[in-house]
């Protein structure tokens, strides 16, 4: 009984009588040889399918189905193939790389728009967490101030005297070369009237 339900089950499959087209609605002859463990379901002449009992369970029956490459004796040969992709042309691909070349352009705008966000919050973070140092700590600052300013005066003070020294050298070597020249030039200048 249940053989008989999974066989006509089996030819209701859109796949089985794809492959078949000689579906019986009864078995006029009886199975010719029996394989043990093979189900004969007389859908063709030649045999284009084996079902194999696997186990019998309390569940239920379980087969498997071996499909074989269907053999028609003189029958139309059936093809199941996809239909031919048309040529791309020379446009369809230019336009499909314009589009592809659009999308990377987007996102990487996206990217870079991202990336920039992401900066400008850090700064926001960085400059907010520094007024609220120099709130917080306002005679510290006042030092670091201080302390940032004493170099620099003292390197602009050792700039200045190193300029001066050499403006001094000069004069000299231009008052032993033409002293009265020297002299009409810088009349001010007490280094020159040595």
């Amino acid at each position: 009984l249940c053989l008989a339900a999974y066989r006509e089950k089996m030819r209701e499959l859109p796949l089985v009588s794809l492959f078949c087209s000689c579906v019986l609605p009864q078995p006029k002859d009886p199975p010719r040889d029996k394989i043990d463990g093979v189900v004969d379901l007389n859908l063709c002449s030649i045999r284009d399918m084996e079902v194999i009992e696997l186990s019998k369970r309390s569940s239920g029956q379980a087969f498997e189905v071996i499909l074989k490459p269907p053999s028609f004796d003189g029958g139309p040969e059936l093809r199941v193939t996809t239909p031919p992709r048309p040529k791309p042309c020379l446009e369809e691909i230019q336009k499909k790389l314009e589009a592809a070349h659009e999308r990377r352009k987007c996102q990487e705008a996206e990217l870079l728009k991202h990336l920039a966000e992401r900066r400008e919050h850090e700064r926001e973070v960085a400059q907010k967490a520094l007024t609220k140092e120099r709130q917080e700590h306002p005679h510290r600052n006042m030092h670091l101030n201080a302390s940032q300013e004493q170099p620099q005066v003292s390197v602009h003070g050792v700039v200045l005297k190193v300029t001066i020294c050499m403006q001094v050298q000069l004069r000299s070597n231009k008052f032993k070369k033409d002293p009265i020249s020297c002299y009409s030039c810088c009349s001010n200048c007490t280094d020159c009237r040595m």
